[in-house]
């Protein structure tokens, strides 16, 4: 586990007075390898990969504007209504990821749709590859000190640099590792849904198991986390009141969509295709 003994650094270096951020450096990765691993999924299902890279970089450039803005509105606007110019100062941390992945989504729709692509299906193919975006995105929130979690009240837990914003708002206190927990778990969401599409689904099953496990991880992890602990009627953080909201719908497409039957065969290359081919000719 880590303790107390661990040390942060939220710069890698420095080009003259400018510094290079850990935090901008592994965020900007995980849109590479998260594009990266789409295109993959995209190729292997024989369509549309070569759309990939533009939407890639549309959807990632998106879900970042949107991770911002859902947290700045939404989570603390208090604070911005009075500084202004500090909204997009995204490496001074919050970062919502409902937000980031509304806004990706939506991004990926409108960019669908233009092209005439089977928007769900799509969907269903970048739903492994957006978690996997997030896993490494909570990489990048242990490195800059946010996300992070409430205090443990022992020994056990993160100690952060005092330039970070979780050592502003606890001093000195090891804190719980939310956001490492996260980032595992998506990485465990991430081999669900590859297994998932490895069986014959419904069409848009893929994305709403997605939607219903990240939000059953959030919400649990929410009682962990040191950031934002303000809860509406005495019950839930406002986190986990929009990770409610989005299980339940998810949940209810999921089972719909699985009721109406309309399936999509198990996913396969386009290598094994080629063979059942051949052998169907011989």
């Amino acid at each position: 586990m880590i303790t107390g003994g661990l040390t942060l650094h939220q710069y890698l270096f420095f080009i003259g007075d400018f510094p290079v951020r850990a935090y901008g450096l592994v965020l900007s990765l995980s849109i590479i390898l998260a594009t990266g691993v789409a295109y993959f999924l995209a190729k292997q299902d024989g369509r549309w990969h070569t759309h990939i890279l533009d939407m890639g970089l549309y959807c990632g450039l998106a879900g970042i504007l949107g991770s911002r803005l859902w947290d700045v509105f939404f989570f603390d606007w208090d604070y911005y209504r009075h500084h202004l110019t500090e909204i997009l100062n995204v490496w001074q941390g919050g970062m919502a990821i409902q937000g980031g992945v509304f806004l990706g989504v939506l991004v990926g729709i409108l960019y669908s749709r233009k092209h005439k692509l089977d928007t769900i299906h799509f969907m269903d193919i970048a739903a492994p590859a957006i978690v996997l975006g997030q896993a490494l995105g909570r990489c990048a929130n242990l490195l800059n000190g946010d996300a992070f979690g409430a205090p443990t009240g022992s020994s056990y837990g993160i100690l952060y640099p005092d330039t970070t914003l979780a050592h502003h708002t606890y001093g000195a206190q090891p804190l719980w590792p939310a956001e490492v927990w996260e980032g595992q778990l998506d990485i465990v969401i991430f081999a669900l849904l590859l297994i998932f599409r490895a069986r014959g689904h419904a069409r848009g099953q893929c994305f709403a198991l997605y939607v219903m496990l990240y939000s059953l991880v959030r919400f649990a992890l929410e009682y962990l986390r040191g950031d934002y602990t303000e809860k509406y009627l005495g019950l839930f953080t406002s986190a986990q009141m929009t990770s409610l909201g989005f299980g339940l719908v998810a949940l209810g497409f999921f089972l719909w969509l699985g009721l109406r039957g309309y399936s999509t065969a198990p996913v396969e290359t386009e290598q094994v295709s080629e063979r059942k081919k051949r052998r169907k000719n011989n």
